[in-house]
């Protein structure tokens, strides 16, 4: 494939940049052969020019396509190079926070310096036993694969973890070894997995201290064993380490601390045990200070050292030892802040009273005198003589220094062998899983011995790993048999010959180290001479003399020859070490320096400088080790141990981890690419990518490739054999064929070859699309157009027709008009001319009128003229007088006015004041109607002013009317009126003023009534005002009411949805008060099976135990109670796990037993005492009861026994006498039998008489016994005290014999046991009393009641034939005593009471008795009625004549046989006490559940042992019934125990014990479960013992089973859900497999073997087909089908949580389909209102979120709103892990995720991410009674049940 045909147009490449290392950008132009530039674009859209390099004209990196960006596994991109690595790896880390990647066999792990929630125990579940390809990348992958391969190919397992300072080694490898204590569990019962989690925090605090990059930074390598026994269960551990940074301890860094431990300790300086340390603030030592950061935040060292101490406990240190260890430390501190002085040039001296020297001595127990002089002084040794030399201030510190280290390395070895101590075990390791944790590559600005030492140990595990990588390449392809060529890698070979050769660097700097004069200079120019000119990796620097330079593998490094024979030789004062061994007052340090060679590793290391420690299993070398050996160099050492690493690396197989530092700066999520490369580089993950890009790095199976690249064939292209199609396919689209080759089951493609096969296929989907479009848009166009064009036409038709109506319309219009036009003009122009015409006749009269009236009123004026002269005189006069008296009443009235306006004037103020508003709101309601009667007075008065001014109308009419009488009478005097014209003058003035007065008159009245209007309408202003007012008051009042009912509604909503919620958290609580009680069960179940293992492995170690041990309590011939029996077992259990755990245990726990012995011991004696008191108690009133009953308990049971004797006797006579008859009827022959007077007829007439009489003998046995039972029920209730109260006592005797610490331990706790057991029984007897009171006296009042119907049923019953009188007069008896009894109860109602129980129990036994001997009367005179019909057959044949009874037959009678009726059996089988067992055996142990389902009635077993239980009732043995209940639980649970994992035989015994447990119910008796029985099923009660505590202990059985058959359910549903669901495609063809790498995932094409979703559906169909068959209930079915669907729905979600490659928008819409399909399976069941659907709704919502667009606001609103069953953290991930198929897809944007965090910030829930698969959810078991009759149950002879007697 040519350049060209990749580097085209748009294809996009990697450059290299300063700043990202690597830039992404875009061809611009496509490029051909030749061109010495790419013409590209950046992202930012800045258009460059790439030269291209002229001589290599090597081009740019590829980009892979989008679609493999961000997968799981850097091998499976198309392009392997450093740039595709550095991307995947930015992207997953910063867009989907994903911290772990794989490279092949490696996993990559960046540090997030963030806690993460993707450790949990969940988490850990979701990995347990899955394949490390189908899960996303994880430590817990690594662990599990290593765990996997151990077990499956018993072979011992590496994880090896590597990573710079503050990458995450420490934190991985603790994580891997909490992973593998979680799965594998202990294999003893000294919990060794705590006690390796355990060491982690104490290694951490001697051996970690924070650094510039690291706050927790481990200053030390090591690899720790994980020893695992033959059943793969952690049984010990071993650690090595290597490497101590001892510098750490005398000097640190800026910003850098020493060792943890030592801050813990200051920071626990009050505590008042650390007082004698002298210890204070770690600022005041110099060890501590000279980092200058003492505090880590969010780190508190007194909790620290907490949880280092508890570390130290659970591993057995004791406080002694923990107390000497930190007075050590303590003392570390006090000797580096001793001052040296200087006395002179060569000497030095320690003050005197230096109290940090003394504080020192005084902790390790050393003179004063000694230690200054040997810290300031050094002896040397010659041949003849010993000098003492004084030693200069530098070199007594560097002493006093190195003394430190040592000592501190010394502690170091001690607590590491300590540690190795308490995680040996004594039980043979099988295999082991070793976890290194170990430094990664370091260079730094100075590099010593440490870096030199890391660095040479990174080189050989560098090269392990690349063997390793070679080998497993080699290995496939030689398995797929395609040809080898051999791969070019880097070999580091030379290198470490260059360091560990002969003549190498650390041969030459051991020789340099016994030479007396070696210096640091002589080494370096030996290193020069020797390798500068024979080794290319070795360099000398330019500008220095003292340095050398190794091209390692990662980088060149350059080393500082300074120091490094110091470290080396590791040389300590020896005279400093005699005098710590000399000190007699420390233990503990003597036993760190008495045997130094004892305290190194085997491997001879002796702590020191760069030092490492090694304690194996191994027994220690002899003590007499040459000093040679101990002398040995620690770089020889180191090389020592580093070899022995190797050798066990190679021998097991390995498992990489490497961490990856992503900034220095400690800041979460942040990437750094340069310093990402650079360890990328260091830690060898592209020398990976590159051994795998050098070969076939991309391979796909068969099957994958046809699915993938379908659409790249024809039809014609696609055979039969899927092998010889893709050949063919592959010739055709790949013409180079060195770029592919065809293995047995895969293809194998070289680097890039996938990214073109990806490209033709997304050319072919891209041209498919584009047709597509064009066809869909053409189609939706033409579509479009036909629409508009139809909806044009259909337009046009209508307009037109409207158009020609419109028209239409006109025209019709127009004539219309035309018409109403004439007629309207004709009628127009006729009525002007009628007007016309009536108007000139009118002005023609109203002319003339107008001319006569004017003639006819200058007539009428003249004469009214006359007349007016003639009276006016007159008048005039009279007018004088009227006026005057009219002004003096005018006067009154303006008076009166003016006084009524001041009082309007007042009212006015009033009305308008405060005071009177108060007033009118203080009684509106009065004031209104106050107001309305001023209104209606003011009306009176208006009235009366009207009615005024009307008398004055009429009054002015009178006076007119007088004036015309004078008038009239004036003109009689016309002539005197002519006379005095000189009068009329001024009587036409004086007219002319009383016209004035008279229109002044009218304007006051004018005025007054205008006045009048006006305060009318100001009063009927107000009267609205105040009804506004009164209106908005009542509106106001109609607000409060409606608020008022508006808040009593919303209360009592409030309250209903209160109570509802109340409800629910009700509901809730009992459902989790359910789900806790069933999981305390299932814990005690696991500790029975845990408890039976152990005796299982202790029965076959065959190891007696001493001491005495119980009886098993289910064995006990005299058990009182099975829920006695049950905890004496769990009693004797827990002592037999005491006794194994002991026998485990180390020194630490011993001694606490030991003083919890002590407690116990106390404790045991306080209960004794109060056994003893409670024992003599008892005592005296069973004495007490003894003396008072003793006379009448011996002459009762005399009495009794002589009538049992008599009644038995009787009962033989009865059996006698019917003997008797059926002989004579048998053996009597004669004619004349039958006939009365036979002896056969006079036989059955004695029987009847006799059992008259015996009725009557019944009777009188009634009323003799009545007065005896009292007192025989007292002395058997006071029996039943002394039996009870006999067996503590016995028990109390028991523990007076126990001697030894372990019986006193188990006495002790029988003590407490039975204590609590008593205290239950004094409850229990207590309820019942209280029940026993409430029921008499219920029946109280119904005795009364039943007194006196029976006084009436009296007198009817002498009515009665005899048979039915003597039932009667039985039935008045009883009543009777109860009448005797209520008197009784009146006396002495205290004992009364007791006395009351006793007669109503003796009471029910002679009604049993009674209905006994009903019952034998009735079936002899059933057999009395058929041997007379026989005889009335006999003489059937006698002649018509002998009619008469009398006569007697002479004709013989022929014998006949009398056939025997079939018994009425009463639903109960007998068996015999020796054949329980058998019953056991047959019935349940050895029962074979499939025949009895297909043939037999649903719990047909249930059926038989409750009929059992109902005959052992019925005789009253509570003995047996005690051993049957016991037996068949017990063997219902060893036959669980021993086929429990076949889910038949669980769902078959689940079903049976819930009907056993529904039929305990049914027939107890409690009218809450008889409801629904029928008359037979009620007279089959239990009548003689209750059975409720037994309910319960079958109900947890019910419970237990229950769960194992969940258990049992989800082990064989587990492996097909995730296939069946996720990876099968239901829909072939909507997902495309991807790319994967070498971790190859279960291929989603259904193959043979593999599980579908139809799989699922054909199990679940079997597991209801099977409960159906075995009768489970219904209620039953549905509650295991809901738990069926919620496992199905958690693993379907955590596998798809965990999954990258799972989340896509086809998946979604996969998972969609399958969830219908099971909904559809619910509705064919009937099984839709069981709550299963709802289970699925988080995997619904899932798959929706999926599909979804998720792009703008609006959808995160809608995705905040739809999924309300997933968590936040869940939503993020789906979104995080989300995943486009095809390029058509588009990723989530960080942005949005960002949205959807934000929206869903208030939410309160669970921060988990998983759901929890082993949760269960709480059964119960609604009571289902049986329709079946028990009498009619038949069993089978398969069964085996011959000894059974049916009754």
């Amino acid at each position: 494939m040519a350049a060209s045909e990749l580097y085209t147009k748009r294809a996009r490449v990697w450059i290299p940049d300063a700043k990202e290392v690597w830039k992404s950008a875009e061809l611009n132009k496509d490029y051909k052969n030749g061109d010495t530039s790419l013409q590209l674009m950046l992202e930012d859209g800045t258009n460059i020019e790439h030269k291209l390099d002229p001589k290599t004209k090597n081009l740019p990196h590829l980009r892979n396509p989008d679609i493999l960006v961000g997968e799981n596994d850097l091998t499976a991109l198309s392009y392997l190079h450093e740039p595709a690595v550095l991307h995947n790896l930015k992207v997953r880390f910063m867009d989907s926070k994903l911290i772990y990647t794989y490279c092949g066999i490696v996993l990559v792990a960046i540090n997030p310096y963030e806690t993460l929630p993707i450790y949990g125990a969940d988490i850990i579940n979701a990995y347990s036993g899955q394949n490390m390809g189908d899960m996303d990348p994880h430590i817990f992958a690594v662990a599990e694969e290593a765990y996997k391969q151990m077990a499956r190919d018993e072979r011992n397992q590496s994880i090896i973890v590597s990573g710079e300072s503050g990458a995450g080694k420490t934190v991985s490898a603790k994580y891997a070894m909490r992973y593998f204590a979680t799965v594998s569990g202990s294999a003893s019962e000294a919990n060794v997995e705590e006690k390796v989690l355990a060491s982690n925090p104490i290694m951490e605090a001697i051996g970690n201290a924070k650094t510039t990059r690291n706050d927790n930074s481990s200053r030390f390598g090591k690899y720790i064993e994980i020893g695992f026994d033959n059943r793969f269960r952690i049984i010990g551990a071993n650690m090595r380490t290597y490497l101590l940074e001892k510098s750490r301890v005398v000097f640190q860094a800026d910003e850098e601390r020493n060792y943890h431990i030592f801050y813990q300790l200051c920071a626990s300086s009050h505590l008042p045990e650390f007082k004698t340390l002298k210890l204070s603030s770690a600022n005041d030592f110099l060890y501590t200070r000279q980092g200058r950061s003492p505090v880590i935040e969010g780190v508190d060292d007194t909790k620290e050292l907490c949880n280092t101490r508890d570390a130290f406990t659970l591993l057995g240190i004791n406080e002694s030892y923990q107390m000497g260890l930190f007075q050590v430390l303590a003392a570390i501190l006090h000797l580096g802040n001793v001052e040296i002085k200087d006395r002179d040039s060569d000497s030095s001296v320690i003050p005197a009273n230096n109290r940090h020297l003394t504080a020192f001595c005084e902790l390790v127990g050393v003179s004063y005198q000694d230690m200054s002089q040997w810290l300031c002084h050094r002896k040397l040794k010659t041949a003849t003589e010993t000098y003492i030399k004084t030693l200069p201030r530098l070199q007594a510190t560097n002493a006093r220094d190195a003394l430190s280290k040592h000592i501190y390395a010394k502690l170091f070895n001690w607590i590491v062998e300590h540690v190795n101590k308490a995680l040996i075990t004594s039980i043979k390791k099988h295999s082991f899983i070793g976890v290194l944790d170990i430094y990664g590559f370091e260079t730094f600005e100075i590099n010593s011995f440490e870096q030199f030492c890391i660095n040479y140990a990174n080189e050989k595990l560098q090269q392990q790993f690349n063997m390793h990588v070679f080998k497993l390449e080699q290995e496939e392809y030689m398995r797929e048999e395609i040809p080898w060529t051999l791969i070019d890698f880097y070999d580091n070979q030379p290198c470490i010959n260059l360091i560990e050769a002969k003549m190498g660097i650390l041969d030459l700097l051991d020789e340099e180290c016994k030479m007396p004069k070696g210096s640091d200079d002589s080494w370096a120019q030996k290193l020069y001479n020797t390798h500068l000119k024979t080794c290319t990796l070795f360099e000398k620097p330019r500008m220095s003399n003292r340095a050398f330079i190794i091209q390692h593998f990662a980088d060149k490094v350059e080393y500082q020859c300074e120091g490094f024979l110091e470290k080396n030789k590791d040389t300590v004062n020896e005279e400093q070490i005699n005098v710590l061994k000399a000190s007699k007052k420390f233990d503990l340090l003597v036993e760190l320096f008495q045997d130094e060679e004892k305290a190194t590793s085997p491997t001879g290391q002796p702590p020191g400088t760069g030092g490492r420690t090694r304690l194996s299993v191994k027994p220690d070398k002899s003590r007499d080790k040459s000093s040679k050996e101990h002398k040995k160099t620690v770089g020889c050492q180191f090389r020592n141990s580093l070899q022995m690493l190797m050798e066990t690396l190679n021998a097991t197989t390995p498992h990489y981890v490497r961490c990856i530092k992503p900034n220095d700066f400690k800041t979460a999520f942040s990437f750094d690419p340069k310093r990402a490369v650079q360890q990328l580089r260091a830690c060898g993950v592209l020398e990976t990518i590159r051994i795998s890009a050098a070969g076939f790095p991309s391979r796909w199976t068969y099957q994958e490739f046809f699915s993938r690249y379908r659409v790249l064939m024809k039809q014609k292209d696609v055979l039969p054999d899927k092998k010889l199609t893709c050949r063919n396919v592959l010739e055709k689209l790949v013409q180079d064929q060195d770029k592919y080759q065809f293995g047995k089951t895969k293809i194998f493609f070289r680097a890039g070859q996938v990214a073109y096969l990806e490209k033709l296929r997304a050319d072919k989907l891209r041209a498919a699309c584009i047709r597509i479009q064009k066809t869909i848009r053409c189609w939706l166009v033409r579509k479009k157009y036909l629409r508009m064009r139809s909806a044009a036409i259909t337009i046009q038709r209508f307009t037109r027709g409207y158009q020609a109506r419109c028209l239409a319309k006109f025209m019709r219009r127009t004539q219309a008009a035309t018409i109403i036009q004439k007629y309207q003009r004709m009628y127009v122009e006729r009525k002007r001319y009628r007007q016309k015409q009536a108007a000139a006749l009118v002005m023609q009269t109203i002319l003339r009128a107008y001319m006569a009236r004017q003639k006819y009123q200058a007539l009428l004026r003249e004469h009214k003229a006359v007349i007016i002269q003639k009276r006016v005189r007159g008048w005039l006069a009279r007018c004088w007088y009227k006026r005057c008296l009219v002004s003096i009443v005018y006067l009154q009235c303006c008076i009166r006015r003016m006084r009524a306006r001041r009082e309007l004037k007042k009212l006015k103020i009033e009305a308008r004041s405060v005071e009177h508003f108060k007033k009118l709101n203080k009684g509106m309601e009065n004031k209104i109607m106050q107001l309305q009667r001023k209104i209606d007075e003011q009306t009176k008065d208006n009235r009366a002013i009207n009615e005024r001014l009307a008398g004055l109308e009429s009054s002015y009419t009178a006076e007119s009317e007088r004036l015309r009488s004078d008038l009239s009478r004036l003109r009689g005097v016309e002539e005197e009126a002519k006379n005095k014209t000189n009068q009329v003058a001024s009587l036409l003035e004086e007219l002319e003023r009383l016209r004035k007065e008279l229109s002044t008159t009218q304007k006051e009245k004018k005025t007054i009534e205008d006045w009048a209007q006006t305060y009318r309408n100001e009063m009927e202003k107000m009267v609205s005002e105040l009804k506004e007012e009164n209106g908005s008051l009542k509106q106001d009042k109609d607000n409060l009411n409606r608020l008022i009912q508006e808040q009593s509604q919303q209360m009592t909503e409030k309250m209903a949805r209160s109570i509802a919620q109340e409800t629910q958290q009700l509901e809730t609580d009992l459902n989790e008060e359910r789900s806790r009680y069933q999981n305390l069960l299932t814990e005690h179940l696991r500790l029975e099976e845990k408890y039976d293992d152990l005796k299982e492995v202790m029965a076959s170690s065959n190891v007696s135990k001493p001491g005495h041990r119980r009886t098993d309590s289910t064995h006990s011939s005299n058990e009182s109670e099975y829920t006695y029996n049950s905890e004496y077992a769990e009693l004797e259990e827990g002592s037999r796990a005491a006794e194994d755990v002991t026998r485990g245990m180390d020194t630490s726990l011993t001694l606490k037993l030991q003083k919890r012995l002590t407690e116990l011991e106390q404790e045991k004696q306080s209960l004794r005492n109060e056994l003893e008191n409670k024992e003599d108690q008892f005592q005296r009133a069973r004495a007490r009861d003894d003396a008072e009953f003793k006379k009448a308990r011996g002459a009762e049971l005399e009495y009794e026994s002589l009538k049992r004797q008599e009644l038995e006797s009787e009962n033989k006579k009865l059996k006698h006498n019917l003997a008797e008859m059926r002989q004579s009827l048998l053996g009597n022959a004669a004619a004349g039998a039958g006939a009365p007077g036979s002896p056969a007829y006079k036989v059955l007439l004695e029987q009847l008489n006799a059992s008259c009489e015996e009725l009557d003998v019944r009777k009188e046995e009634v009323l003799i016994l009545r007065s005896q039972l009292v007192s025989q029920k007292e002395a058997m209730h006071h029996k039943d005290e002394k039996e009870t109260m006999t067996e503590p006592s016995v028990y109390v005797g028991d523990v007076s014999k126990l001697k030894d610490a372990d019986e006193l331990k188990q006495a002790c706790i029988g003590l407490k046991d039975t204590n609590r057991l008593l205290e239950h029984q004094l409850q229990t007897q207590r309820r019942s009393y209280d029940n026993e009171v409430e029921a008499l006296r219920g029946e109280l009042q119904n005795v009364k009641e039943e007194n006196n119907r029976q006084q009436q049923l009296l007198a009817q019953n002498l009515q009665l034939p005899p048979e039915a009188r003597i039932e009667a007069s039985l039935q008045h008896e009883i009543t009777r005593l109860t009448n005797e009894n209520l008197e009784l109860m009146a006396d002495d109602p205290t004992a009364s009471r007791e006395a009351r129980v006793i007669i109503l129990r003796r009471m029910v036994d002679l009604m049993e008795q009674l209905e006994k001997q009903d019952r034998t009367i009735r079936k002899l005179k059933k057999q009395l009625k058929v041997y007379s019909k026989r005889i009335g057959e006999m003489g059937a044949g006698q002649t018509e004549g002998q009619t008469s009874p009398g006569q007697m037959v002479d004709e013989p009678i022929h014998p006949v046989n009398i056939p025997r009726r079939e018994k009425d059996f009463q639903g109960m089988l007998e068996y015999k006490k020796e054949d329980e067992l058998k019953l056991v055996k047959n019935l349940i142990l050895e029962l074979k559940p499939r025949g009895v389902a297909v043939n037999l009635i649903p719990g047909l077993p249930a059926y038989i042992l409750f009929m059992c239980l109902r005959h052992a009732d019925y005789v009253n043995d509570d003995q047996k019934v005690r051993t049957l209940l016991t037996s068949s639980i017990n063997s219902i649970k060893k036959i669980l125990k021993k086929r429990g994992d076949d889910f038949e035989t669980v769902s078959f015994w689940l079903a049976n014990t819930c009907r056993f447990l529904h039929c305990l119910k049914q027939y107890s008796g409690d009218e809450a479960f008889m409801k629904h029985n029928t008359p037979k099923q009620n007279e089959h009660t239990l009548s003689n013992f209750d059975l409720a505590e037994y309910r319960q202990v079958i109900s947890d059985l019910a419970i237990q089973i229950y769960q194992q058959l969940i258990k049992c359910m989800e082990n064989i549903l587990q492996p097909m859900i995730v296939s069946g669901m996720l990876e099968h495609e239901t829909i072939q063809g909507v997902s495309g497999v991807k790319p994967t790498g070498l971790r190859k995932r279960t291929s989603s094409i259904a193959d043979e073997g593999t599980y579908t979703l139809d799989s699922i559906l054909r199990q679940l169909s079997a597991f209801h087909s099977t409960m159906c068959q075995h009768g489970t209930d219904p209620e039953l079915i549905k509650q295991v089908v809901k738990q069926q669907f919620y496992i199905i729905g958690a693993v379907t979600l955590n596998n798809l949580l965990l999954r990258k490659d799972m989340c896509s928008w086809s998946k979604g819409m996969q998972i969609r389909y399958n969830v219908s399909q099971l909904e559809e399976w619910l509705r064919d069941k009937g099984l839709m209102t069981c709550g299963a659907k709802e289970t699925l709704e988080p995997l619904i919502q899932a798959a929706q979120l999926l599909q979804v667009k998720k792009k703008t606001d609006e959808d995160a609103e809608a995705i905040c709103s739809m999924c309300q069953a997933l968590t936040t953290a869940q939503i993020v991930k789906v979104l995080n892990l989300y995943t486009p198929v095809n390029e058509f897809e588009e990723r989530v944007s960080v942005a949005f995720i960002r949205t959807i965090q934000t929206r869903l910030r208030d939410r309160c829930e669970s921060p988990q991410l998983l759901m929890d698969t082993k949760m269960i959810y709480p059964v119960t078991f609604p009571f289902s009674p049986s329709s079946l009759a028990l009498e009619t149950i038949q069993i089978p002879s398969s069964l085996n049940l011959g000894f059974l007697t049916r009754v």
